[in-house]
């Protein structure tokens, strides 16, 4: 929160609230039998062991085997999906004040860098699979990477739309995988989600600065996938009811800045940054909720660097 102690309503994205008068702005070595044993690969893990279902013929990648980035120069950036639920018909679930300013914003962000961008607001769980179900199906041939980004409430390992909640790892990316979305295999596939994944709070700790190809190769089908949450699991997401979230301002600030200067991971390092210590909650009235900090956290399957490039 800005330095200029005007009264702010705060969320975190479990549907709660508080009002604040803000002043910061601101969450085995294993031994060897013999020398002579082959060597194999063993799974580090008990139970059933399940396959991905098959697909015949190859994906084609558009970047070589060996390449340090993505190939980003197709005729299109890419699609970019925005979910934003502000309303809800779950119990105990508020609506999400200041949730319309992170869509404007980040719609804008996207287009900045070549998306083409679909908004949807307050899905159903029905409406939810039937867009993602489409989306799914299309043909990315012609496309750098997908972008889709869920603003809602949420606790560990679930996502709410306007009626229920869903396990975005089924729902979300697990639609998208190389096996399914052939279009999109060994191209970028970037999800944001911001939601609470909890109901910890972060008190935060205090620093003192001291110093001023013509070969095929098989991919997994979860490579390439990059997962950025705006909390890690188990913690409470913070949003601004007239600014927004705190998560999505960083983000879109980020990208408005440095979007084709540097390569995202490092782009949201500084997201992470940015979040870590420019933001906390002022909650005097409520002392479990006061000086609350947040860290988003993020998840790279990514096998390569993603930087945009000007489309000509």
């Amino acid at each position: 929160m800005e330095k200029n102690g005007n009264t702010e309503h705060l969320q975190y994205e479990n549907g709660n609230s508080v009002t604040t008068n803000c002043s910061t702005q601101t969450t085995q070595f294993d031994g060897l039998i013999g020398s002579h044993q082959p060597s194999h690969d063993t799974a580090d893990a008990f139970g059933s062991l399940f396959k991905s279902a098959s697909r015949p013929g190859y994906g084609i990648s558009s970047t070589d085997k060996d390449a340090w980035y993505y190939n980003m120069h197709h005729k299109h950036r890419g699609k970019a999906i925005i979910f934003n639920h502000e309303n809800f018909q779950v119990r105990d679930l508020k609506s999400r004040a200041g949730t319309g300013l992170d869509c404007i914003n980040l719609e804008v962000s996207l287009k900045n860098l070549g998306f083409d961008v679909t908004p949807y607001v307050d899905l159903t769980l029905d409406e939810l699979d039937k867009k993602l179900d489409y989306w799914a199906k299309e043909d990315y041939t012609n496309y750098d990477c997908l972008l889709m980004a869920v603003l809602s409430h949420g606790e560990q390992g679930i996502i709410y739309a306007k009626d229920g909640a869903y396990k975005p790892e089924d729902n979300l990316w697990g639609r998208f995988t190389g096996d399914k979305c052939i279009t999109l295999a060994g191209k970028p596939k970037l999800f944001f989600i911001q939601a609470c994944q909890g109901d910890r709070l972060d008190g935060g700790v205090q620093l003192r600065t001291q110093v001023d190809g013509s070969s095929s190769f098989k991919i997994p089908v979860y490579a390439d996938f990059l997962i950025a949450y705006s909390t890690i699991p188990g913690f409470y997401s913070w949003r601004n009811t007239q600014k927004g979230s705190w998560f999505m301002q960083a983000l879109c600030d980020a990208f408005n800045k440095y979007g084709y200067q540097l390569d995202l991971l490092t782009i949201l390092t500084f997201v992470n940054r940015q979040v870590a210590t420019d933001y906390e909650s002022n909650v005097p009235g409520a002392v479990q909720m006061h000086q609350q900090k947040q860290i988003p956290c993020i998840t790279s399957m990514l096998t390569r660097l993603v930087k945009f490039e000007k489309k000509n």
